[in-house]
Order: C-alpha cells, then sequence, then structure tokens
C-alpha cells in the first residue's frame, strides 16, 4: 500500500472539483481527477459541433458566464484573467416580456461585472485539470468507493469493476456518489455505501434540483432585432433564458450563435414523459424545435438557423445549498468531502468556495499523516 501515500482522488471535473484539485497540488498533496465525461467543465464545458457542410461550431451550452463579491474568488478570477483564462463580457442584459414583446429592466452600466472563459467556458478548468500534480482521468466513471478500515484508505472501481487505485482522502463534486439517480441512469447501485455516512447521505439526499434543456443556434447572418445581447423571459413557460454566445470576448464571429435554456418546468415535463435515460434523437429534435419555435414567438425577426441542436442538462442545477456555513460536507475520520455548488449557492461563485473549502479541510489533516 505504498502508492496511497498522500494520494487523495478527486471525482469531477466542474469548476469546483477542478479548483479543489489545483489547490491541492499547490499544497503539496498527489492528486488523481476522474472524470466520466470526455473532457473537463461539466456545466462549463463547450460544446463542439460539426455542420453538415463541414463547419465547426463552439456553444458554452451550459452557465453563459459568472460573477463573484468574494475575495478569494475575485482573486482566483485575476489570477486566470493575467494568464488569459479569463474576460470581462460587457454587454447590459435585460428581461424580455413575451406578452407586451418588449424588453424591460435594461441593466444598468457597470451593475455586475460578468465574467467568460476564453476562449470557452471550459478553458478554466482545462487549465486546472493540467497544472503540476494532477493526474487528469477523462472518460473514467467511478462505480464504486470503499473505505478499508484495516489499511486506513480508500479503495476506488470503476463502473466495469476495474481497480482505479488506493487513495488517503476522496473529494467528490458529483452528486450521484450519493444519488439513487445513478442507479436510475446506469442501472448500477449507488457509488458508495450511504449507510455508513448517515449525517453526508442524508444531505445529500436532500437535495432537489432543476432539469434543463439548452439550444444550440447558428445564424447565417446577425439578428439586428435583437439589440440585447443576453436576457431573461417574462411570462413564459419555455423559454428561462437566452444568450448570444458569439458576443463573447474571444469567440468566433463566423456565424451568430445563439444558446436558449428552457424553463425547468418545460424540462420536467420532457422527462416526465421521457425517463431519465438518456433522451433519443428524436426526442432531442422535438424539443430543439419546440424551443425555436417560442424564441420565434418573441416577433423579433428571428431567421431560420442553419443549426440546431438540443441537449439536456438533467439534474445540474441545484435549488437549495445544504452547507451554507461549511462550505463542504465532510468526514474529518475517513477524510472524505464532498463539494460543488449545492453546498453554498447554485452558481459558479458557490462551487469556488466549495472547492476551495474541501481543499483546505483535505490539506489540513493530510498535512499531517
Amino acid at each position: 500500500m505504498a502508492n496511497v501515500a498522500a494520494k487523495v482522488a478527486v471525482i469531477g471535473s466542474g469548476i469546483s472539483g477542478a479548483v479543489c484539485a489545483s489547490t491541492l497540488a499547490k499544497n503539496g498533496i498527489s492528486v488523481t481527477l476522474f472524470e466520466s465525461g470526455r473532457g473537463p467543465g461539466g456545466r462549463m464545458s463547450q460544446r463542439r459541433e460539426m455542420t453538415e457542410d463541414g463547419r465547426e461550431l463552439h456553444f458554452d451550452h451550459g452557465v453563459p458566464y459568472f460573477s463573484a463579491k468574494n475575495p478569494d474568488v475575485l482573486k482566483l478570477i485575476y489570477e486566470w484573467q493575467s494568464k488569459g483564462l479569463v474576460a470581462e463580457w460587457k454587454e447590459k442584459f435585460a428581461t424580455f416580456d413575451c406578452d407586451s414583446k418588449q424588453f424591460l429592466d435594461i441593466e444598468q452600466e457597470g451593475l455586475e461585472k460578468k465574467y467568460v472563459g476564453v476562449p470557452g467556458m471550459n478553458s478554466i478548468c482545462k487549465s486546472l485539470c493540467q497544472e503540476p500534480g494532477v493526474q487528469s482521468r477523462f472518460g473514467v466513471g467511478v462505480g464504486r468507493l470503499e473505505w478499508l478500515d484495516n489499511e486506513d484508505s480508500w479503495s476506488l472501481m470503476g463502473l466495469n469493476g476495474e481497480s482505479l487505485g488506493y487513495f488517503k482522502g476522496v473529494v467528490t463534486s458529483d452528486k450521484s456518489t450519493f444519488s439513487q439517480r445513478f442507479t436510475n441512469v446506469t442501472g448500477k447501485p449507488v457509488p458508495i455505501d450511504m449507510e455508513k455516512f448517515p449525517e453526508i447521505s442524508l444531505k445529500m439526499t436532500k437535495i432537489p434540483v432543476n432539469p434543463c434543456f439548452a439550444l444550440m443556434l447558428a445564424f447565417e447572418e446577425p439578428l439586428t432585432e435583437i439589440p440585447i445581447r443576453g436576457f431573461s423571459f417574462k411570462s413564459s413557460k419555455v423559454l428561462h433564458r437566452a444568450f448570444c454566445d458569439s458576443s463573447k470576448p474571444g469567440r468566433s464571429r463566423n456565424s451568430e450563435r445563439w444558446v436558449l435554456h428552457s424553463t425547468a418546468e418545460y424540462a420536467q415535463d420532457v422527462i416526465a414523459q421521457t425517463g431519465l435515460q438518456k433522451p433519443s434523437s428524436a426526442a432531442l429534435t422535438k424539443v430543439a424545435e419546440e424551443l425555436f419555435q417560442e424564441f420565434q414567438s418573441t416577433k423579433l425577426s428571428i431567421s431560420q438557423a442553419f443549426f440546431k441542436k438540443a441537449h439536456r442538462w438533467g439534474s445540474a442545477f441545484p435549488v437549495i445549498s445544504v452547507a451554507e456555513n461549511e462550505k463542504c460536507l465532510w468526514d474529518a475520520k475517513k477524510r472524505l468531502a464532498v463539494c460543488g455548488d449545492f453546498c453554498v449557492s447554485p452558481n459558479v461563485e458557490g462551487a469556488i468556495i466549495s472547492g476551495l473549502a474541501a481543499a483546505a479541510k483535505c490539506s489540513e489533516v493530510l498535512c499531517r499523516l
């Protein structure tokens, strides 16, 4: 078991897990990061799509931007800005009233700074996952976590039962580690024995989440009738918000690209009919058409898109926070931390704060071993 010395496994490469992994590595702790997806980012990932005629398109189909007030988070943002990973998106947002067909509540200049990753939202997580001391394993899902009392360490196994290694501590930023939804989606048991962690399990199983569908659109010509680059919808049961993705700093201007997010109610209705399994192409095509029709109903002279594709975020948006004071969930005896926006606040700033807190807890204990 010599290979477990001061090693920590971090599960999930969203901003919370990536910040935690990077911070642990800076504190001299060896980190292996596991991500079931093809790349880092979680909701801060960037989607690459190819059109039928061979054009490459990129969309920030999850988090459109982020803001911050916390000094520790701002310090990180300034560091990322100095590296060219982050830029300020200097646009005024508004609300669009679907009844009156008018823009309302247009923001005042400089009221809130909006930050985006450059050249994509995933740029930050990608950089953090490549830092010295962090070994990132993408396309590797964790199917089982076992605490070994005799070895005072963790054993991690993949979805097919293969060994992923032994670790002195574990940080998970993936809600499904403690969620029955893992079973509903994969057909496999929940990765961790929740009876051995009753306090953490109780809090994790009480996290309600909102689903959402994202619609990625690309147009040959700019939508000149839309004077606002980002807005929420009022009086729509289908659409929640819309953002002009191509207006962000560092993005290609070869086409005008928009990302629309559905309301949670619309997404819940669709999932009630189709289930939690991966949506079929036919189901996503139907969703794309319904969201686009609602967009066109704004009467903002929206032309036909040459690219149109929907994506489902099944449980990405937490409704409540479960550790506002502690910033993360922590079992000191077994060196298990849980971090994420669901611990602090359901946004990027909350996720970063939680990731920093989890890294601090682990570092404090592991540096004494």
